[in-house]
């Protein structure tokens, strides 16, 4: 399975609001040290927004943050929540697959995909930012990484 260039940087998003959580951070900044088009990345976002796990605040102080279900979402919820939950292969497409009746290869890539989900299960954003992503994270903030 190949997650989608928006999920990917999704995942990068917050992995990045969690390395300086709780201090908001901007959109541009993001876009900047991810290096991605800001338009793209404002998409992605608005997105995060959406599903309720980035909350956006104008104004000075402030910018994009994690929210409680943000903070605490495992990442298989996230890679769901981004991926949808469609099949790994069309089987009912324009062009229907002749097997589609008598085929069993379709519940084992469903049953991959579970499994490749589950084990993102286990997965929490603190995870992801444990050193030595944490303070690289940090580093392209232009923060000084903790301890």
């Amino acid at each position: 399975m190949r997650l989608t260039k928006a999920t990917d940087l999704a995942l990068r998003v917050v992995m990045s609001l969690a390395a300086t959580d709780p201090e908001p951070s901007t959109a541009r900044r993001i876009a900047d040290e991810m290096r991605v088009p800001y338009n793209h990345l404002a998409k992605v976002v608005a997105r995060l927004q959406r599903m309720g796990v980035v909350e956006t605040r104008r104004g000075r102080g402030g910018g994009l943050s994690l929210t409680d279900t943000g903070r605490t979402a495992s990442v298989g919820r996230l890679v769901r929540d981004l991926e949808g939950a469609g099949d790994v292969v069309e089987c009912e497409g324009d062009v229907p697959c002749p097997l589609r009746q008598a085929c069993r290869l379709r519940s084992a890539l469903r049953r991959a995909q579970e499994a490749f989900f589950a084990s993102l299960d286990e997965v929490t954003l603190a995870d992801l930012v444990a050193p030595p992503t944490g303070p690289v994270l940090l580093g392209l903030v232009g923060r000084p990484p903790s301890g």
